[in-house]
């Protein structure tokens, strides 16, 4: 079992690039359907706020003892002085750009009787004056960085991912990408792609067994020019695709509690290990093992380098 090493972890620089959100909780009990429409009332009794999106994987990133920055785009409001307040208070190095003209990304989630009854989303797309200048931010910071990530939720913030992978490899940066969305081309030469299932079948479409998701995984490595692919598969655990075939560890068996920023916690953890010069394989099982950890607790977690002793 790969255990972490938190004074290792702490001489290594992290650099984390994405779609910045806060995550709000509201939690309370419910006993009755209210009158106006067949929903349940729910009396809110205590409220929590945590970083979510790549905010979140700045924050398993620093938990482990590692020096982050964290560059991505938020709004001149509230929400978004509650979200550099977090990151310092979590040990991140903020460079955030504060977009006037769009709003903090929040995820509000109303939870009763350990139930998520329901997820309200605020978002808009930054503005390209709000990308420029992060782009600028980026090409400042990249010559610090040992590993690169680049969190894509897909709101907008890293609309330039592609140029910046470009400027990531001229510096002969390792680059992990958890991606977004169909298009996996705008990811082409980065080090390692982390998709879940769902988002590799997206682009792959269906398996029918073993054989068949490895012959459709090494393609698409191979036709992006990846070094290696990360599967997470939840119960299933991970599996790494590389030149030298595929890789698979079991899930760590515990409890499931909340899924919610597991897929943070998994790229958070193997960026460490592999800036730390950890071999991929050895990362993986590292990164498993906190994936595991991250979800027995509620909402948005950080595994430290402690837990994972």
């Amino acid at each position: 079992m790969e255990k972490a090493n938190r004074e290792q972890f702490s001489k290594t620089r992290l650099l984390v690039v994405g779609d910045v959100m806060l995550d709000r909780y509201w939690f309370g009990d419910t006993n009755r359907i209210s009158p106006e429409a067949p929903v349940p009332v729910v009396q809110v009794g205590k409220i929590d706020e945590r970083l979510g999106g790549a905010a979140n994987v700045a924050r398993n990133v620093a938990a482990l003892g590692a020096k982050t920055t964290i560059l991505g785009v938020i709004g001149d409001d509230e929400s978004g002085r509650r979200v550099t307040d977090l990151l310092g208070s979590s040990g991140v190095d903020s460079q955030l750009e504060i977009d006037a003209k769009v709003p903090t990304i929040v995820k509000l989630r109303v939870i009763a009787r350990q139930q998520q009854l329901i997820r309200l989303d605020f978002e808009e797309t930054p503005s390209e004056a709000a990308l420029a200048h992060k782009l600028e931010r980026f090409e400042k910071s990249l010559g610090d960085a040992d590993v690169v990530i680049l969190s894509d939720y897909g709101k907008g913030a890293l609309g330039q991912v592609a140029l910046m992978i470009e400027q990531a490899r001229s510096q002969n940066k390792v680059i992990l990408v958890d991606p977004k969305g169909e298009d996996y081309e705008k990811y082409r030469g980065a080090t390692v792609l982390t998709p879940n299932r769902s988002e590799l079948r997206q682009v792959v479409g269906q398996w029918t067994s073993e054989e068949d998701l490895t012959q459709k995984a090494q393609a698409l490595r191979k036709s992006l020019n990846l070094q290696a692919l990360l599967l997470t598969r939840s119960e299933e655990g991970m599996s790494l695709y590389t030149d030298s075939g595929v890789t698979h560890v079991k899930a760590q068996a515990r409890e499931v509690f909340d899924v919610s920023g597991a897929g943070d916690t998994v790229i958070a953890t193997l960026a460490v290990a592999l800036a730390s010069q950890w071999p991929l394989e050895k990362a993986m099982a590292l990164a498993n093992r906190a994936g595991g950890i991250v979800v027995g607790k509620l909402g948005t977690a950080t595994v430290t380098a402690e837990e994972l002793q």
